[in-house]
Parts: structure tokens; sequence; C-alpha cells
């Protein structure tokens, strides 16, 4: 009778260590760390129950499911892309964004893959910025893709963040990386390019060449070397106008006789 009490109360206390080490392993399971800039998406049976953003080693229900997501500061650089600008030139661009998760639950519950919704969102908005400006400036007011680099980013980063806030994303920073015209008309935009910058070079020199006939024609009119009527007034400005805006070395021709 002894020895069978005994047994008994053997059994009871293995079956007791049983259930403890079990409720053990249960209540471990229900432990998890979070490190530093990463926060953990609680959910019970599919419901959103909270988001744990303190670091270190935390416990919860054992029956939440946790989804551990990086707040850490990233970047994605685009591909180049192939699109026609304000006035229907094909050109090529890329871009670098920088870019966190500010709100955990949303990239979690609100997008299937947050990192390829950055990536796919963010070149859209790289497209439709490129098709609102030209590539060059036309006029002084005008904002362009080469000449201003800085609205350009800032309008870059409105429109990426305007498509990536419904899933918890904040743009921090982008920039054009990449901005081409496409090889096919490469060669033409160069030429184009080069005309305008030696028209431009032209108007100042022909500005400058008449400023000067000006102030020559004031000097001889005031220390009285010379009287000119207006033909040979005329001779002398189309002379000095030849020799200062041409564009190679001229030969002077020295009149040794009379003026008229």
């Amino acid at each position: 009778m002894f020895i069978a009490l005994i047994r008994a109360d053997a059994g009871i206390v293995a079956i007791g260590g049983i259930l403890a080490a079990l409720i053990g392993l249960a209540l471990m399971a229900g432990l998890y760390t979070v490190a530093p800039n990463q926060s953990a998406v609680l959910s019970l049976f599919g419901k959103y129950v909270g988001t744990v953003d303190e670091t270190g080693l935390r416990w919860n229900n054992i029956f939440y499911t946790k989804k551990k997501i990086s707040k850490r500061v990233r970047n994605f650089e685009s591909g180049k892309l192939k699109v026609n600008e304000l006035d229907g030139s094909p050109i090529e661009i890329a871009a670098i964004v920088v870019w966190e998760v500010s709100d955990s639950a949303e990239a979690v519950f609100n997008v299937d893959d947050y990192e390829s919704f950055v990536q796919i969102q963010s070149e859209a908005a790289i497209r439709a910025m490129a098709t609102s400006y030209p590539y060059d400036q036309h006029e002084d007011d005008q904002i362009s893709l080469r000449s201003h680099p800085d609205e350009i980013s800032e309008r870059l980063r409105h429109e990426i963040q305007e498509r990536l806030a419904k899933a918890g994303i904040h743009v921090i920073e982008s920039r054009i990386s990449h901005l081409a015209y496409s090889p096919e008309i490469a060669g033409a935009m160069l030429q184009r390019q080069q005309a305008g910058a030696i028209i431009a070079a032209r108007k100042k020199i022909v500005e400058g060449a008449v400023g000067m006939v000006e102030d020559a024609l004031a000097e001889l009119q005031s220390k009285d070397i010379v009287d000119l009527d207006p033909e040979r007034r005329a001779a002398m400005v189309s002379n000095l106008l030849v020799v200062l805006c041409s564009d190679k070395a001229t030969q002077p021709i020295v009149n040794t006789g009379s003026l008229y």
C-alpha cells in the first residue's frame, strides 16, 4: 500500500514537471527582441493589435503574430528610364531615392510588399515628373531638368511622397543621378546646343562691337579729328563692324590717298 502511494506521488510529480515544462516552453514562445530602429507589428488571428517600438527583450501573448519591420534609412536607385520630356524629345533619366518606414502597420497591412511598392511607385513618379519639364531652359524664368536641380529634386520628392504615403513610407530626399538625351537624338541635340551657344556668343560680340563703334565715332567728333558726311560715316561703321565681329583675322587696307 505504501509503495503504491509512493508510485502514485511520483507519477503526479512527473506529470506536474511535464506540465510545468510545457507551460515554460509556451511562455518562452512569447519572447522576442526588438533591435534599434526596428519595430514589431502585432496581430491576433488577423486583427491588428499594436506596434512595439521599444528596443530590447519583449514578451507578448503567445498567440500574437509578430512581423518585424526595419525603420532604418534606405536608398533606392532607379534604372535608366527612357521618357519624353515636355517638348517631346526622348531622354534618359534615373534618380536616387532616400526613404524610411514611418508607420510600420501601414507598411505591413496596406501593401503586399512595401519594398517593391517603393521601387515601382518611385519609377512612376520619375516618369511623371520628367514629362512635366523640358530638358533645356528656353526662357529666362522657365524651370528645366538640367538648369534647376534643386527645384526638380524637390518636385520629384513631392511626387514620390504622394504615392508612398499610403504605405507608411517617408521620403527623405530624391535627386536625379543620370540625365541625358537618348542616343538616337543625342548628336542632333548637341548640334542644337552648340548652335544656341554660338548665337548667344555672336549676340554678345555684336552688342560690344556696336558700343565700341559708338565710342569711336564720339571720340572722333569730340576731338574734331575728322568730319564725316553720312555716307563716309556709314562706310566707317560698316568697316569697323566687320573688323570687330569677324571670327577671322582681318587684313586692313591703308588708304594713302584722299578720304574723299
